[in-house]
């Protein structure tokens, strides 16, 4: 049995717009196009996530929700605290957490973690940029045996090749 996790960079965010708060910053009109765009390519590789976690940032949060939109996805969403300027092991933590049932995991979230985690849980290096997927796939039974190295990349996709 196999895991699929799918971790999504949030869209390309507005530095001029907003409370000056980090957690506030939106999304910028270039991160939109690209969220719209990811969200449709997804849905046409009938890749679409059984569950979406976003952090609850508003640019990561916007992402997820323009990307499930623009690709008309059925899936359940959910917003957390703990995908926000998160640790790799505190992501390995919300993955831990969801059901088991779940076949496939989008987790939305922020720089350098996701690239940090990809090469954690899969054992080598790569660059995140905005708007990026990238969907790791694991030879496991529970999401509780996600772990470092378990991993193996099965595609990474940065928005600007579709944009």
């Amino acid at each position: 049995m196999t895991k699929q996790l799918i971790l999504f960079r949030h869209g390309k965010s507005d530095w001029n717009v907003g409370s000056g708060r980090d957690r506030d910053r939106p999304v910028a009109d270039r991160g939109i196009v690209a969220a719209k765009t990811m969200g449709k390519l997804l849905a046409a590789a009938g890749k679409v996530p059984d569950l979406a976690i976003t952090s609850s940032a508003v640019r990561a949060r916007t992402t997820l929700e323009i990307a499930m939109d623009a690709g008309d996805w059925a899936c359940p969403m959910a917003v957390t605290d703990d995908l926000y300027e998160a640790s790799v092991g505190q992501v390995l933590e919300v993955i831990h957490q969801v059901p088991n049932h779940h076949r496939s995991l989008m987790l939305v979230g922020h720089e350098p973690t996701w690239s940090e985690a990809v090469g954690y849980l899969g054992g080598g290096a790569v660059r995140m940029p905005t708007a990026a997927m990238a969907c790791l796939e694991f030879e496991v039974v529970t999401w509780s045996q996600v772990e470092a190295g378990r991993g193996t990349l099965l595609w990474l996709l940065p928005s600007r090749l579709f944009t």
